[in-house]
């Protein structure tokens, strides 16, 4: 592999568009979660531009904090969840490919349901409920088309079954997230928050790692790459994850440490065992386990809030721990994985390329940012410009991105 990008193949006619960008899951779901990029967080600017020079926005339907954490985990990050895992599970259990019947009904309910919660955004409760609907009947689907796939594998495969689970949790959060929607009281939505990052995105983003970085690892290194898979990791990672968001949940923050500090030594124990002094180029390969230091950083930054509480009674750093996961590993992670799948199902060569070097590398100034953000004397500037540079950074890896999602295939075959 190097890092050579293949000649880009011509815009097809409108009238091929449908079929090529049906053609396969990832296609449409990348195609949503990369729109979702920009569009969540070009809101999210808007109301901390709001906030910081003083102008008026249409006053959404539900808080906007929690309608940010909660469409940025379930609107935002999903399709890209959904499009990968609809490609890959019958490739881990060796059954045929999904159909459009399976997967295409889990784009339109995702993205139109997003598009709809952003139009209620503004002050329309209507649309905001409508789009919540939407979106959850597209996750439902997609958790029916996974698991008929799981059990005619009869749940052989650990990693596909931590990760059914947590989609499966998932649907609960967002059904918690309409609930609260048509009134039901604010712990709901708490549940919604709580679950997306820790029962959700948490154990499916580390479970994809530990399935697939030790893969490409071994791919490129050769037999001097040690593999090091060791299944109790997921289900551990997922059962501790969510212990951690019912501490957070209940405000029980002075005790954290006691499930954060064996996450951080599981998640330390895998970034060593994985070898990343041996995966330093190609730079789609490096890129993948430097993202994945993001994880344990996070959870430590969690453990020595939790201590200084439980010790001294302070609490510090604020949100600073959420958003080295958010920003920082989801963030890093969803570019250098995404990439890694767009290429090889595009036909192009497995390499990185400038665009995606940008995005990866402004976005690590972005998490820096936006952990500073939560240490200095005026947070507001620091916010903003945060979200102002996870646009800068993301812009053009989207629109190649998307491009790619609507053209043919660099190598000419179907896909």
């Amino acid at each position: 592999m190097d890092d050579r990008v293949a000649t880009v193949p011509r815009m097809p006619s409108l009238a091929d568009l449908p079929r090529i960008f049906a053609a396969a899951p990832h296609r449409m779901l990348f195609f949503a979660g990369a729109a979702a990029v920009l569009v969540t967080m070009t809101w999210w600017a808007c109301v901390l531009g709001a906030g910081y020079f003083g102008y008026e926005m249409p006053a959404p339907p539900v808080p906007a904090g929690w309608a940010h954490a909660v469409l940025t985990q379930y609107g935002m990050l999903a399709p890209f969840i959904f499009g990968f895992l609809l490609t890959v599970f019958p490739r881990w259990m060796g059954q045929p490919a999904l159909t459009k019947r399976h997967y295409v009904p889990v784009f339109f309910g995702l993205f139109g349901g997003y598009l709809l919660t952003h139009a209620g955004l503004l002050a329309n409760k209507a649309l905001f409920v409508l789009g919540l609907c939407a979106m959850l009947s597209g996750w439902c689907y997609g958790v029916l088309q996974l698991g008929r796939v799981l059990w005619r594998n009869r749940a052989e495969d650990k990693h596909a079954l931590v990760c059914w689970l947590a989609l499966l949790l998932g649907a609960f959060g967002l059904a918690a997230f309409v609930a609260f929607a048509l009134g039901a009281t604010w712990i709901f939505a708490m549940i919604a928050i709580k679950t997306g990052t820790y029962a959700v995105l948490v154990p499916i983003y580390f479970t994809v790692c530990h399935r697939m970085l030790p893969f490409f690892s071994a791919n490129v290194v050769g037999p001097a790459y040690v593999v090091f898979r060791p299944m109790w990791a997921p289900p551990t990672v997922l059962a501790l994850a969510i212990a951690h968001g019912v501490l957070e949940g209940t405000h029980a923050f002075a005790s954290l440490w006691c499930v954060d500090l064996p996450l951080v030594a599981i998640f330390l124990l895998h970034a060593l065992r994985w070898q990343p002094w041996k995966c330093l180029a190609p730079g789609l390969l490096a890129v993948l386990h430097a993202a994945f230091l993001w994880l344990p950083l996070g959870f430590a930054l969690f453990a020595i809030q939790s201590l200084v509480l439980d010790i001294g009674g302070v609490f510090v750093l604020g949100r600073a721990p959420v958003h080295a996961i958010a920003v920082g590993f989801f963030g890093s992670m969803l570019v250098a994985m995404v990439t890694r799948v767009t290429q090889g199902h595009s036909g192009r060569p497995l390499a990185m390329g400038v665009v995606p070097w940008i995005a990866f590398a402004a976005l690590q100034l972005v998490a820096l940012l936006r952990i500073l953000a939560e240490i200095v004397p005026e947070p507001s500037r620091w916010l903003m410009l945060a979200a102002l540079g996870w646009l800068v950074a993301f812009a053009p890896w989207v629109l190649r991105s998307a491009w790619v999602y609507l053209t043919p295939r660099a190598d000419g075959r179907a896909g």
